[in-house]
């Protein structure tokens, strides 16, 4: 059996218009969002009849005009993809060596960690996997630009004194834009400064909150201001206008959608990217009042934990 009293497999998945990858331990929130409309659960991979908004934002990877087809050969397979596109990544939980044949037939993917920044490719990275073993599922439409949602940055050993800066990086990079030289920003629950070690990088200045000291060596970097409080009783106004709020905070979701609010109600801040951690199930449906707001995107990264991230950038 699988999730609840779904089935691990349904009779008949090419019923599916859509597929949820999700992120290791994260398959019941999107189960959860679609209910009825879940057709067969297998390991990381949902399939539903049609899609659910909140269901993608639990999803390492959304599988957009799911496609089924019965293969006669490998070889079949393989010419299948490629004429739909050139960039395939494979997801599997079964058949390896059978996937592995055909995924060799396709063009080969670049799996190096990434510089920042990064351009996301302009090609599309489809999806595809094999469930029986003559029949494929694809998806050339996809939520990600990176095969099963994955990218990994070239890491810093030298500078930033945790490895949270990588969270920041993947979201600017869905983003294609970053801060810059001139542009001001506030890094909420600052502490120890990973955050504003990279927005330092950037040449943008960083006003550092966090009741917590950062490292010295933060502290002292050009640019970055530290200010030993906590963010949420920081007046906006007071603090004056910033480009970017950034907030990686340990708080309850509510907390941190009334700390935003009063930010936008203030016009103080442009452009916003904050961690949504969650303590349990019963507070996930406050996702869906950061999604309202007007111009909002709410993802889980590859390097979010239980948590969501929320991006609301003005034109």
């Amino acid at each position: 059996m699988g999730i609840g009293s779904l089935p691990v497999t349904a009779p008949d998945v090419t019923d599916a218009t859509v597929a949820y990858l999700a992120p290791e331990g994260l398959v019941e929130p999107i189960v959860a969002a679609l209910g009825g409309r879940v057709v067969s659960v297998r390991e990381r991979l949902v399939l539903a009849r049609e899609g659910c908004e909140e269901a993608s934002w639990w999803a390492a990877n959304t599988w957009h005009d799911l496609e089924s087809r019965r293969i006669e050969s490998i070889g079949d397979g393989a010419k299948w993809l490629r004429s739909m596109q050139r960039n395939w990544g494979l997801y599997t939980s079964g058949l390896y060596r059978r996937a592995a044949l055909l995924e060799g037939k396709l063009p080969p993917l670049r799996s190096k960690p990434k510089p920042f920044p990064y351009e996301v490719p302009s090609s599309p990275m489809g999806s595809w996997t094999l469930w029986e073993s003559d029949l494929m599922l694809a998806s050339a439409r996809c939520s990600s630009p990176f095969a099963n949602g994955v990218i990994e940055f070239e890491e810093h050993k030298v500078g930033p004194p945790s490895r949270a800066y990588r969270k920041l990086w993947e979201a600017l990079v869905l983003l294609q834009r970053h801060p810059v030289a001139g542009e001001r920003c506030i890094d909420l629950g600052a502490s120890p400064g990973g955050w504003t070690w990279a927005l330092q990088a950037l040449g943008a200045s960083v006003l550092a909150i966090d009741k917590a000291a950062l490292d010295p060596s933060i502290a002292a970097l050009p640019e970055v201001e530290v200010r030993k409080e906590s963010a949420f009783g920081l007046d906006p106004k007071a603090v004056g206008p910033v480009d970017w709020l950034f907030s990686d905070v340990i708080c309850y979701p509510q907390r941190l959608l009334d700390l935003v609010t009063r930010w936008r109600e203030a016009g103080m801040a442009k452009h916003f990217v904050c961690t949504i951690k969650f303590q349990g199930a019963d507070e996930h449906a406050i996702a869906r009042e950061f999604a309202a707001i007007p111009g909002s995107r709410v993802v889980h990264l590859h390097h979010n934990k239980h948590e969501l991230t929320w991006m609301n950038v003005a034109e």
